[in-house]
Order: structure tokens, then C-alpha cells, then sequence
């Protein structure tokens, strides 16, 4: 508002100005000799300034003879372009001026001026690659995504910005939520540029989450062939694509194929678990047990898994405990101190009555590694050993609150999952599923369940309902078969 009122006095002070000295010169009555060569003239003040305002014109027209004079030597020298330059020099500078101010509000996020700017720029250059690209991107950073799109469809004609018009196009389909014509444009856009790392993650999220797993793989190998992906790496998630392909597969009916690709799949990442189970499961419906063995065996010595136990318990499924501890034992040995070894060899002994021989195996893991699983180990462990109730029920309600082990968890988002995905639910990320621990909070739970072992371990009689149910509990661990199929 001060600005405003600061120009409108400066304006009315000049034209006062203006007048004043006009009036001043034309009271003065005083007169201006010219000479030229042997003319002699006698001005007065109002024709001395006419006279200076005609010679100025004059003088100004002749520097612009001179340089169209220059600019027609130039063209006839071979130039095509000079004359049209010398007549066009005023507009361009306006242009490039309108240009330059619409890149500075587009650094400063000012979107409005940016594409005020820009569509002035637009219309005095010849430039439309340059001012259609910058009023496209300030409709974009403004939203205005009518005129973006209509921008970016002007850009697809020139083979200088086709690749970043169908950049912009994606951009504005997938801000619309319409991701099947965001995964055309994807496409289109990597056939125009292979090696182009952004799209080609873009494209290959988006064909994981429509279940394109084809596709995937194509787009994967070619991240693999431009350089952007490891070789190692490249084989494992190839491998995780070939296995949802087999699940696809399998829900079509399509068995035969399905247990293909889950081959393929292990024999791209063999240390990949859910892979190895796939791989040992399709093997076994062949008829090729000792196959799936060897898969199961080379998957468990990278990482001892539950998983992994029970595929190979499933290889033989009407062996007797005995029979199934004595052939475990060679997957037993390859990690003894892994803590899985220790819970599956207890397992095992339970199943075959050996209740000494499964608190030896055990060890003091329900100590140092108090979990779900070792808690409950420890309560059929004791229920077969014959110890009271009150006993067996304070082992159970420990584990109510223990934690529960290594679990599938998102390293990007820490969410845990029930079973191994290749998209985690939660955040959307390919293969960011690792087995691990997952993150607990600390401090008492708001219903104290943490007194559970307290309470329920020393109760003097047992409930007959608790009891039947504790029973339940305890055959259910205890049966390794059930538990492995």
C-alpha cells in the first residue's frame, strides 16, 4: 500500500516538474542559433526541443539502417536467419527476460507467476519445447494438472522432449490414482530410455502391485543389463518373482507350471527359504524326495528356519518319531548352537517321549531366550515329566507374555508379518521381508498381564476346565508331525 501511494506522488511530482520547466523555458524568450554549413537558423525554445527530438529519431533510425544494413550482408554471406534476427532482436530479449523471471518463481515456488511468466515467454519466442516444459512444470507445482497434461501432450510431437512429456503424463495419471494408464505410459516411457533408473523403479513397483509378475521380471533383467542392479541381487528378487509367479500359477490350476517356476525359483536363490520350501514341496509331489532333501539341506545350512523343519518333516510323513529324529539329525548338525537347532532337537524329543533328553536339549534357552515357543517347549517338557498342574500352567502363562522370536519383518516400515510376502502389506516395498526379532516396546502392559506367572503358577488346585484346556495346549506342541505338516 506504501509502495503504491510512494509511485502515484512520484508520478504526479514528475508531471509538475514537466510543467513547470516548460512554462519556465516558454517565458524565458530566449532563442537557439543553428548553423548548417551556409544555412543559419533561429530557434525558439518549443522548436529547439522539437528540432532535438527530431534529430534523436533521426540519428536512432540511422544506427538501425546501418545494422539491417549489416544483417543483409550477412544473409546474402549464407545466414538465412540474420534479417529475421534483426527484426525479432526486441521481442527475444523480451522473451528470454519474461523466461528468466518465470525459472526465478519457479525456484521460489511461486507456481502463479511462474506460468504467468512463462506463457509470456511462450508467446514471444519461438521456443515451444523450452516455454512448454516451463509452463508445464509451474501447472504441475501449482496443480494445475488440466494444464499440465495439456502442456506435456504438446511436448510428445518433438522427438527432444518426448521421454520427459510422457514423464510428466505418468506423473499426472499416477497423482490421479488411474495406474493402469500410469504402467502403459512406465513402459513406453523405458522403451524410450532403457537405462533409465527412476522409471524403471517406477514401472516395477507398479507391475508388483498389480501381480504383473512377468513383467517384473522383464523389467528387472533390464535394470540387471543397464548397470543398476547387482548381479546377486538381481538374482534373489528375480528368484521372489519367479516364486508369486508359481503361486499364481497354482491358484489357476496350472500345477505342472507352477511347480516350474518354484524350481526356478530356488535355483536362482537357493538360500531363499520360502523358495527352498516351494521348490522341496514341488519336488516331493514328483516323486523326487531326495531332491527336496538336498534343496531343504542347502537352504538350512545359510539359515536354520522353522519353515525349512517343517518341508523336510513333509518329505517323509509316515516315519515314526524315532525314525524322523534319527533322519533331522543331519540338519541338526550343521548349526548345533543355533537357537532353532536346540527348539526343533527338543521337539523332536517330546514327539519320541524323551522329556530328559528335550530339557538337555533345550539348555538354558528359556532363560536366556525366553520366547513363545521355548516357554511352551518347558511346559510339555514338564507335563510329560509329570509335574504338577500349578507348574505347567505358570510356564503357559509366561509364554502368554514372552516375546515371539524371529518373525517376517519389514526392514523399511518394521511391520511384522504372519508368513513371508514379497510386498510388504503395510508400506507397499519388494523384498524388504527379513527374519529377525522384531521390535519391542518395554515397560508393564496396561492389564499387568506380566503378574500372570505369579498368579496362575501357584494356584494350590487346578480348575478342571483350565486343565483340559492346558491338556490341549500341550498335545498341540508336543505333536511334531501335526506341527511340521
Amino acid at each position: 500500500m506504501f509502495w503504491t501511494l510512494f509511485k502515484i506522488l512520484l508520478f504526479v511530482g514528475v508531471v509538475v516538474g514537466l510543467a513547470y520547466g516548460a512554462g519556465q523555458l516558454m517565458d524565458s524568450n530566449q532563442t537557439v542559433g543553428l548553423r548548417i554549413f551556409d544555412m543559419e537558423f533561429v530557434l525558439g525554445p518549443m522548436q529547439a526541443l522539437i528540432a532535438l527530438g527530431v534529430f534523436l529519431a533521426a540519428l536512432w533510425l540511422i544506427l538501425k539502417l546501418i545494422g539491417l544494413s549489416f544483417a543483409v550482408l550477412r544473409f546474402m554471406n549464407g545466414d538465412e536467419t540474420a534479417v529475421r534476427r534483426f527484426f525479432m532482436r526486441n521481442r527475444e530479449k523480451r522473451g528470454l527476460d519474461a523466461l528468466l523471471l518465470a525459472l526465478v518463481a519457479q525456484a521460489e515456488g511461486d507456481g502463479k507467476t511462474a506460468i504467468v511468466k512463462a506463457e509470456k515467454a511462450h508467446k514471444l519466442l519461438n521456443r515451444p519445447v523450452m516455454t512448454n516444459l516451463l509452463v508445464a512444470q509451474a501447472a504441475e507445482m501449482k496443480g494445475n494438472r488440466e494444464l499440465a497434461e495439456e502442456r506435456y501432450k504438446a511436448l510428445l510431437s518433438d522427438n527432444r522432449s518426448r521421454f520427459v512429456a510422457v514423464q510428466g503424463l505418468l506423473r499426472s495419471k499416477l497423482d490421479q490414482g488411474d495406474k493402469e494408464k500410469a504402467r502403459a505410459l512406465a513402459a513406453k516411457a523405458l522403451e524410450m530410455q532403457p537405462a533409465h533408473e527412476p522409471t524403471q523403479n517406477a514401472l516395477l513397483q507398479m507391475q508388483t502391485e498389480a501381480e504383473d509378475w512377468g513383467g517384473a521380471r522383464k523389467t528387472l533383467l533390464l535394470k540387471k543389463t543397464s548397470g543398476s542392479l547387482p548381479r546377486d541381487v538381481w538374482r534373489r528378487r528375480d528368484a521372489i518373482l519367479a516364486l508369486q509367479d508359481a503361486d499364481k500359477l497354482a491358484a489357476q490350476g496350472e500345477l505342472q507350471r507352477a511347480r516350474e517356476a518354484a524350481i526356478e525359483a530356488n535355483r536362482l536363490s537357493p538360500d531363499l527359504i520360502p523358495a527352498a520350501v516351494a521348490a522341496a514341496q514341488a519336488l516331493s509331489a514328483q516323486g523326487k524326495g531326495s531332491y527336496a532333501a538336498k534343496v531343504i539341506k542347502r537352504a538350512w545350512k545359510a539359515q536354520p528356519h522353522p519353515d525349512l523343519a517343517a518341508a523336510f518333516a513333509a518329505i517323509e510323513k509316515d516315519e515314526t518319531p524315532k525314525q524322523r529324529k534319527t533322519r533331522f539329525e543331519k540338519l541338526l548338525r550343521m548349526h548345533p548352537n543355533a537357537a532353532e537347532t536346540k527348539l526343533l532337537r527338543a521337539e523332536l524329543l517330546i514327539s519320541a517321549e524323551d522329556f530328559p533328553g528335550a530339557r538337555r536339549a533345550l539348555g538354558d534357552l528359556y532363560e536366556s531366550d525366553p520366547t513363545v515357543r521355548a516357554l511352551t517347549i518347558m511346559a510339555a517338557i514338564e507335563r510329560g515329566e509329570g509335574a504338577d498342574d500349578a507348574v505347567v500352567r505358570g510356564w503357559l502363562a509366561r509364554a502368554l507374555t514372552a516375546k515371539r522370536g524371529p518373525q517376517w519383518v519389514c526392514s523399511k516400515c518394521q511391520h511384522v508379518h504372519a508368513s513371508w510376502q514379497a510386498v510388504c502389506d503395510n508400506c507397499g516395498a519388494f523384498d524388504t521381508l527379513e527374519w529377525h526379532d522384531a521390535p519391542d516396546s518395554t515397560g508393564p502392559s496396561a492389564t499387568q498381564t506380566e503378574l500372570l506367572p505369579l498368579i496362575v503358577g501357584n494356584l494350590p488346585k487346578p480348575v478342571e476346565t483350565s486343565d483340559a484346556v492346558v491338556e490341549g495346549d500341550i498335545v498341540e506342541t508336543a505333536d511334531v508331525e501335526n506341527k511340521s505338516a
